[in-house]
């Protein structure tokens, strides 16, 4: 299975799992009477509009190079990630603003059982995060990212939550509004990640070179190819899950033309082999002296 189908499936896997949580979280705070949990579902509803751009994005991603595209459809990535930072950043402004207007406004406290609800959803969500982003790093996907930073924000705000209607129930009359406070909260942790999000998708799509790791490891495996005496500039830019390279090797000065081509071409399908997750790779040839 190649990245992107790891990254499709791992994206229903989100979809299939938030609109159970959408559902489950829905019932239980309004019979459970509790707004966090209803914050928390609107999340989840936000968060499968979000997966649903997400997998758009990978289906547009997954067209291969043309005239047009020479590089091919990857920038798509770094874009939707900003679609889901949208839907982040509304899902927190609605959530901070009904909490507000529930803290102005006298209700009962929370059920008990809607604790235990709680407590299973933040497991869940927890557990979908690790998944997620594993699959993310796996698959070099700023998008799945942002994917599983929803799962994460998701499991923040049911900790939140739990908390408010612990902090309602222990102390009773005059501390129901500990739920809404909570949510309000939650609210601001959801904003905080969506900066976290957004900062590295932008450097995506501004080329900023912050990939230094690989930069390093293509430095080494070119060393690697006969006649390749050293490496020189280095640049490197993400498009989706495929990382371009623009790479100065050194070679001996004395050397034919012809020779020097072959070496390039040889140091290009070295590396392409070597580091599979390469996608166009331009050598640049300097001589020695």
């Amino acid at each position: 299975m190649n990245n992107l189908q790891t990254a499709i499936r791992t994206t229903y896997f989100s979809i299939i799992g938030n609109l159970a949580l959408a559902l489950i979280k829905g019932c239980a705070g309004f019979f459970g009477n509790s707004y966090a949990l209803i914050a928390d579902a609107i999340e989840s509803i936000a968060d499968i509009f979000a997966s649903f751009l997400v997998l758009l994005g990978f289906t547009y991603a997954k067209k291969p190079a043309d005239k047009n595209h020479p590089y091919g459809h990857g920038k798509i990535e770094p874009l939707i990630t900003f679609a889901v930072v949208v839907f982040l950043v509304i899902s927190a402004t609605l959530i901070a603003y009904q909490s507000i207007q529930n803290i102005q406004t006298p209700h009962k406290a929370p059920k008990a059982w809607t604790l235990i609800v709680l407590g299973l959803i933040i497991i869940w969500k927890e557990v979908s995060f690790k998944i997620v982003i594993k699959k993310s790093k796996q698959t070099n996907s700023s998008s799945l990212k942002a994917d599983a930073w929803h799962h994460r924000s998701d499991a923040i705000t049911s900790v939140m939550a739990f908390i408010g209607i612990t902090v309602a129930l222990f102390f009773g009359k005059g501390y129901e509004i500990a739920d809404d406070v909570a949510a309000l909260f939650a609210s601001f942790f959801i904003l905080y990640n969506s900066y976290l999000i957004l900062r590295p998708a932008l450097g995506e799509v501004m080329d900023e070179q912050l990939y230094g790791d690989l930069q390093n490891e293509i430095r080494k495996k070119s060393l690697e190819v006969e006649g390749v005496l050293g490496t020189e500039k280095c640049f490197i830019r993400k498009a989706g899950m495929k990382f371009h390279v623009d790479l100065h090797a050194i070679i001996d000065g004395q050397i034919s033309v012809k020779k020097g081509h072959d070496i390039s071409h040889h140091l290009k399908d070295h590396l392409k082999n070597k580091l599979p997750n390469l996608g166009q790779v331009l050598i640049h040839i300097e001589p020695d002296h």
